[in-house]
């Protein structure tokens, strides 16, 4: 069977375009996600038209509607790019080499501190992968951002996912020498006096924190002088003496050890993050995210595993 079209593009190629207008909601952002330009989006969606004699989306300047020839192609055209994908696969013996690109989200601090050296042994066992590793807090839109997996700290309730838990981060609070000199913290009511700085991702105008001993707990309201949604950002104020932060453990372990960073009541923790994989859920996973998702599973656990000085938890 001939598998070119008068233009010189294979259908699978036709249907691959098709399907990234659709999620991803336009051709522009179509041809962005697929490394092409918007002009070629629009020739391959008109040659997919043609081929198949009917039109599949409609579209004006400001908006574009499926047809309901086009609903019926877009359900049948990804069935078919899955079982394309799973054969691509089997002839490759891509369980051995698996090929192709990955797009992966992390969070910021997390993607930048903890994961660069794990994902360079990755990509040097399997060549043939390349991953765009995109840095963001944000919950992603997997359709429309074209998003393979997603490593997340805290929770998420997304009913249409697959979420691995990976590890559970403990939290600390923590402040510069300089600022307990003017601010000493030596019990826990003298921490809502204390200046704050915030991770407004999981915390702004409240922390709850819990005895390790009893397991009691205690919320205590704080006015941060200074709030972000970077956990980097966090740390460096916390350094520079602003004020006092509740961090995940690892990012500090190293400050902690020489001196730059105290632990503030270390007997009381805030109650640990969890770091989840989350996945579509899907009838057929390529090799490149199923070797991808059992590296992660192995690596990120271990970053939970890093002791606090002097043996505090």
């Amino acid at each position: 069977m001939n598998m070119m079209n008068s233009a010189g593009t294979d259908r699978i190629d036709l249907m691959r375009t098709f399907v990234r207008i659709v999620e991803s909601g336009n051709l522009s952002a179509a041809a962005l996600q697929l490394n092409t330009s918007q002009p070629t989006v629009s020739r391959r969606l008109q040659a997919l038209e043609r081929m198949l004699g009917v039109t599949l989306i409609l579209r004006s300047t400001h908006a574009m509607k499926l047809t309901d020839d086009g609903e019926r192609c877009y359900e049948q055209a990804k069935q078919l790019l899955e079982r394309w994908a799973a054969l691509e696969d089997e002839l490759r013996v891509c369980d051995a080499e698996p090929v192709g690109r990955l797009r992966v989200r992390a969070p910021h601090a997390f993607g930048q501190n903890q994961l660069i050296e794990p994902l360079t042994r990755y990509l040097q066992r399997y060549p043939y992968v390349t991953i765009d590793w995109i840095l963001n807090d944000n919950r992603p839109d997997f359709i429309a951002e074209d998003v393979d997996c997603v490593i997340q700290v805290g929770h998420d309730n997304d009913p249409s996912t697959i979420k691995v838990l990976l590890a559970e981060v403990p939290r600390i609070v923590v402040a510069a020498p300089s600022l307990l000199e003017k601010h000493p913290v030596n019990q826990l009511e003298e921490l809502a006096q204390a200046p704050w700085v915030a991770l407004n991702l999981f915390y702004r105008n409240e922390v709850v924190l819990r005895h390790g001993a009893d397991g009691s707990m205690q919320h205590i309201n704080i006015t941060p002088r200074m709030s972000t949604d970077s956990l980097n950002a966090l740390r460096m104020s916390a350094l520079s003496g602003l004020g006092v932060a509740m961090l995940s453990a690892w990012i500090v372990a190293d400050d902690l050890a020489c001196g730059k960073l105290v632990h503030v009541l270390p007997e009381w923790q805030a109650v640990a993050l969890p770091i989840y994989l989350v996945y579509p859920y899907s009838s057929y996973y390529p090799a490149r995210l199923r070797t991808f998702i059992a590296m992660i599973r192995e690596v990120v656990p271990k970053f939970a595993e890093i002791a606090i000085p002097n043996g505090e938890r």
